[in-house]
């Protein structure tokens, strides 16, 4: 695909034009042209990735391919509805939060908020989202990750790409971040600084070093922000973080339960900017195979038991075979039986349960012979 565009403005001959024009020797600023040669015809390919600095073309460049209608814009957001309902009202609930998940915004109060209120990073992943619910044939996406920091940038690069695939569309990508490209893993690569086209990104992403530690609650008040349930700390529980470059990413609680059978993961956080990477699952694994193999503090070997209410992360558990579905309830346990328990010890109780909420449980089952 040649590409030849010229834009044409008014020649200004203000007082301060002409002084300009004198200083500089420069005799109009009134006609710009732009040539990229973009051999993409012949390709089968989803993602396309054009870089360089501010001025130098791109959103031009990314019209002229796909035409100024396929131009995302982040408008059309209701003011007075959550995120949650505004994306894909079409579609399955179901469906809308896994795609919420896949592109990393999987911090559940976040999908209560109407878009004017979330972040920058929050509203670039729920652009992301609704993106990939609506699933257009083409795609241009302007300011590609511009107005997020750069560690959210490249999670979620990485995260919009590999949600995007499963779509089957083509989408163009503008940025002015290289930094992004190993992340992203684009289809070609366009660079508007050297006119330089590549075609598949063939270099591996970096790898992500996670420190994990056995710590203890004072590392929860930074994630519990982004957990669903809020709930007393539980009883006896041995507490793990993840750090990545000395920064807390990842927290769990691993607390037994009763008669030492098995031990319950609970207070299981991935913060925002890392969600969409499967890191979290990978954390969580690593810390179940320490327990199934007694590296804990009841030098026990343990299985691990958990529950959750989160539609993408149960489906992540399906998914894998370190793990299996155990139970399935639509909503709590009798809440008057646990209040008549708890009376006995105590002189005034609520109870627990009697809610309507889908939990799933899962136990994970690496090294437990057939």
């Amino acid at each position: 695909m040649r590409i030849d565009i010229n834009h044409r403005c008014d020649d200004f001959d203000s007082y301060r034009a002409a002084r300009v024009k004198s200083l500089f020797n420069v005799e109009t600023g009134a006609n710009v042209e732009i040539k990229a040669d973009l051999p993409i015809e012949d390709h089968d390919w989803q993602i396309g990735l054009i870089v360089g600095p501010s001025g130098s073309g791109k959103t031009s460049i990314g019209t002229e391919i796909f035409g100024p209608d396929a131009l995302y814009r982040p408008a059309g957001w209701p003011n007075d509805t959550p995120i949650i309902d505004a994306i894909g009202p079409g579609l399955s609930v179901d469906h809308v939060t896994a795609a919420l998940s896949a592109v990393g915004l999987g911090t559940v109060p976040a999908w209560l908020r109407p878009y004017a209120v979330l972040s920058n990073g929050e509203k670039f992943r729920a652009d992301l989202a609704r993106i990939i619910c609506d699933a257009p044939e083409r795609i241009v996406i302007d300011e590609f990750t511009s107005v997020v920091d750069r560690q959210v940038a490249k999670v979620g690069a990485h995260a919009f790409a590999k949600a995007w695939r499963r779509t089957g569309g083509q989408a163009v990508l503008l940025s002015c971040h290289r930094d992004i490209a190993d992340w992203l893993q684009p289809d070609w690569t366009y660079d508007t600084a050297t006119g330089q086209f590549s075609g598949r990104y063939l270099r591996r992403r970096p790898p992500i070093k996670l420190d994990i530690h056995e710590t203890n609650s004072a590392y929860w008040p930074l994630f519990e922000p982004h957990h669903y349930l809020k709930m007393p700390l539980p009883i006896a529980a041995t507490y793990y973080t993840g750090f990545f470059d000395g920064r807390p990413v990842a927290h769990v609680a691993f607390s037994p339960r009763p008669g030492l059978c098995e031990v319950r993961a609970c207070r299981f956080v991935v913060m925002p900017e890392w969600q969409g990477m499967g890191l979290g699952l990978t954390f969580l694994n690593e810390i179940c195979a320490l327990w199934r193999r007694g590296e804990n503090r009841y030098n026990r070997p343990l299985l691990t038991l958990i529950n959750t209410s989160h539609p993408g992360l149960a489906r992540a558990f399906r998914r894998s075979n370190l793990w299996v579905q155990v139970s399935a309830f639509l909503c709590g346990q009798n809440k008057l039986k646990s209040k008549e328990k708890i009376q006995r010890t105590m002189e005034h109780a609520a109870g627990y349960g009697g809610h309507f909420r889908a939990v799933q449980g899962f136990r994970y089952i690496e090294g437990v012979e057939e």
